[in-house]
């Protein structure tokens, strides 16, 4: 049997059907495009509607039962007053607002609520899709199912992917295993957070529109973003003026005194992208700059060539509320300007808060589980700061990153390769010298009360369930004492610190001639 699709019986019914179609929706786009390739000219029925969109074709109904599985939606109906809705066209608990049927609309008659508003502070839950690469530089750069956007996950049909997936790489049914590796070192790099803005609330972070932070600025101005690389304010404009406000986090006494060290260069890019991308005015409000790497001088000296404004003075307050006509719908950045000594109100699109680095919020965790102190800022501790930056009292863990301080990318990549150079020596060696001076339980003495793990700051005692006593492992131990001095049965001691070691150390001392 031989089908045609081209004969003029067909090409006129095609026509007819079109007509028909406009009738329903006329203002429907791609209605028109499809009637200016058959020739279609003014339809022969008068509309129904002049804002209706749905052609009734169905395919809505047909992906949210046979894709999705949950018949979320419907025909209603018959005749001309039929529509596509969910049951007694009242809102339904079964939709779980996949935006399948949206995806599949011909018209765009169905689309998904505030989908053309775009939220600064929604654009770090990445991509809509449920399979996605996390980001354009993941390692792997392989993509990821997220189980909170994927159908099957939700509803246990779908599968579509596994229709397009040809090698078959796709396995639903993989779930997260944890697995424990014998090593000889440990490289901690865990990282830093962001500081949280909302604590500081005079800057109206989540309370504002268009005040976002860098990482929220960085995501959008990335080309594979979800704004394609442009810049724009929440209703989806280019900013004319953007303030980037330095030291969020940082440098204060209420919140973190130290500095994170790469606020200052980042917010000079935001800075350049900003210019490059919209020509806008750009406004820094910055403490005092510190461009202290290779090269960083010099881009400073290129932002002040790209005409970006530098004001001496950290922001005080961001407001909505005006007080002349050049601020009346724009955020208004107050600050003083120590270099002019006056109070300064400028007017702006968009404010881009530079936030410091901080802990991340079970570095206490971690260090506990490694037996690494952590410094007064909570970022964790090395031994040495000058001798020693990579190591920890620990023998055999590390530190890389910004886990022990804020720093840089290329800081973070010399301490890293720094850290994988001393694990390699250790295993290379072969063999791990221990400290002479360690600590040594009796187990005829011990009574078993743990107190010696309580007070154990290196993890180096554990107990013997069989035994009911406490024991040393001595590859841990670093001979601080703590446990000798915490034994209430005198079990712990010290080697090499017994009574009559130290009484005859002093006779020495004091014997004549000595």
């Amino acid at each position: 049997m031989v089908v045609r699709t081209d004969t003029p019986e067909v090409l006129e019914a095609r026509k007819v059907i079109v007509e028909l179609l406009l009738a329903r929706c006329p203002q429907v786009e791609k209605l028109r495009e499809l009637a200016d390739q058959l020739g279609v000219g003014k339809p022969r029925f008068e509309p129904d509607k002049d804002d209706e969109k749905c052609i009734l074709c169905g395919l809505c109904v047909r992906a949210c039962q046979e894709v999705v599985g949950v018949s979320a939606i419907n025909f209603l109906n018959r005749g001309p007053d039929r529509i596509v809705t969910t049951p007694y066209d009242m809102p339904s608990d079964v939709c779980i607002a996949c935006g399948a049927c949206a995806q599949v609309c011909p018209t765009g008659a169905i689309r998904l609520d505030g989908e053309d508003v775009l939220r600064h502070r929604e654009l770090d839950l990445g991509p809509p899709k449920a399979i996605h690469v996390p980001f354009a530089q993941a390692v792997p750069n392989a993509p990821i199912i997220d189980t909170q956007s994927c159908i099957h996950a939700k509803t246990g049909f779908c599968k579509v992917c596994d229709k397009f997936c040809e090698p078959g790489a796709i396995n639903h049914d993989m779930e997260d295993e944890s697995e424990e590796i014998e090593v000889g070192s440990i490289i901690l790099a865990t990282g830093f957070e962001p500081f949280d803005c909302s604590a500081l609330l005079q800057y109206g972070y989540g309370r504002l529109p268009n005040v976002i932070t860098g990482l929220e600025f960085e995501l959008m101005s990335n080309a594979g973003g979800p704004t394609g690389g442009k810049i724009l304010t929440e209703d989806g404009k280019a900013p004319a003026s953007v303030g980037i406000l330095h030291c969020i986090g940082s440098r204060d006494e209420n919140y973190n005194e130290y500095c994170s060290r790469v606020c200052c260069m980042y917010a000079m890019k935001f800075a350049h992208l900003v210019r490059e991308k919209t020509h806008g005015d750009v406004y820094e409000f910055y403490i005092d700059l510190r461009a202290f790497g290779k090269g960083y001088e010099e881009f400073y000296k290129r932002c002040l060539r790209e005409d970006v404004i530098f004001i001496r003075g950290k922001g005080a307050e961001v407001t909505d509320v005006c007080e002349t006509p050049e601020e009346r719908g724009k955020l208004v950045i107050i600050c003083e300007d120590t270099l002019l000594g006056e109070v300064r109100r400028i007017p702006v699109d968009m404010v881009i808060l530079a936030t410091g680095l901080v802990p991340r919020k079970d570095a206490a965790e971690v260090g506990r589980r490694f037996s690494v102190g952590r410094s007064k800022d909570g970022f964790f501790l090395e031994q040495h700061p000058k001798l020693a930056p990579i190591s920890t009292a620990s023998d055999g863990i590390f530190l890389a990153g910004a886990c022990q301080g804020p720093k840089d990318i290329p800081d973070s990549v010399a301490q890293g390769a720094a850290a994988a150079g001393a694990a390699l020596s250790l295993s290379g060696a072969g063999v791990i010298h221990l400290e002479p001076i360690t600590s040594a339980i009796d187990d005829k003495v011990c009574g078993g009360c743990k107190i010696c793990i309580s007070v154990c700051p290196y993890g180096a005692i554990t107990f013997d369930d069989e035994n009911k006593v406490s024991v040393v492992t001595e590859a841990l131990c670093k001979g601080c004492g703590s446990c000798a001095s915490g034994c209430p049965s005198g079990a712990a001691r010290q080697r090499h610190f017994a009574d009559n070691q130290i009484l005859a150390e002093i006779a020495g001392a004091l014997m004549e001639g000595t």
